[in-house]
């Protein structure tokens, strides 16, 4: 065990150093998921002017929220992965004693904690542009948050990883990255939070892997109502059949790299 804590505190200090290196970098991928931030602005305006479940206050909240949650579970291993297995660097890799997925967790991990600070400037400018929207979650809903931020994560990047591994028989695993996104943006509620959908929308939603990767932790932390052992056995179940049929791909993927002459 003391081993494996050493091996990845070097592993994860070489790719913070890697990260930080690129700065600005970073600082262009924050702003460009700032999406959520442009939906606050039109959901505040058309609170203020309909009939909707929640106030403008708590749109802006809920957004806010989404932006936050986004930084935390950005996934991008289905291009590296893809470029990999297209390029053969994916065979050096494989020599190494510990799985290449584990490169993609760390780099992953590390981009979280290098990127922190510029998402945390933005909250700090956000709140004192808008200080009436300023508010404290409680303490269960903020422990709760934390939990389902970090499955939201870990779910996501085993549905990527998934679609990454189909880059053992196609150069463009990316493309089915990007219908999934489709579904992603309008259903995780990232557009819209799920209270505004209709109610047979949500009975369906519910049992899908969308709206517990933003949806469900930005309503633990604003405060809206949401079935939390429902959700959190939702997102588990869907975490072990997208690493049960990753790891299938996996062993199904090598072999026919191998055969490909790699």
């Amino acid at each position: 065990m003391r081993q494996i804590i050493h091996k990845s505190r070097i592993f994860l200090s070489v790719y913070y150093a890697y990260m930080v290196e690129y700065r600005a970098e970073l600082i262009l991928w924050v702003l460009a998921n700032s999406f959520p931030i442009i939906m606050m602005g039109i959901w505040t305006e058309a609170a203020e002017g309909g009939t909707f479940s929640l106030s403008a206050l708590e749109f802006a909240r809920y957004f806010i929220c989404v932006f936050f949650i986004r930084q935390l579970t950005i996934v991008w291993v289905v291009w590296e992965f893809e470029r990999e297995v297209v390029e053969g660097r994916l065979s050096p890799r494989l020599l190494q004693p510990i799985d290449p997925v584990w490169h993609h967790v760390a780099s992953h991990i590390t981009e979280r904690f290098a990127r922190m600070p510029f998402t945390l400037l933005l909250l700090v400018l956000f709140f004192i542009l808008y200080p009436q929207a300023a508010w404290l979650p409680s303490f269960s809903g903020m422990i709760l948050a934390i939990a389902t931020i970090i499955l939201a994560f870990i779910l996501r990047f085993l549905i990527q990883y998934t679609f990454a591994l189909c880059a053992f028989w196609t150069e463009r695993a990316t493309a089915l990255e990007q219908v999934w996104f489709l579904f992603y943006l309008f259903l995780s509620g990232m557009i819209a939070p799920l209270n505004v959908f209709p109610e047979g929308v949500r009975e369906v939603l519910v049992w899908t892997p969308f709206p517990y990767l933003i949806y469900f932790p930005a309503s633990l932390l604003v405060g809206l109502p949401v079935n939390i052992g429902q959700g959190i056995g939702v997102m588990l179940g869907w975490t072990v059949l997208f690493w049960a049929v990753n790891r299938w791909l996996w062993r199904r993927g090598l072999k026919h790299y191998s055969g490909m002459g790699a």
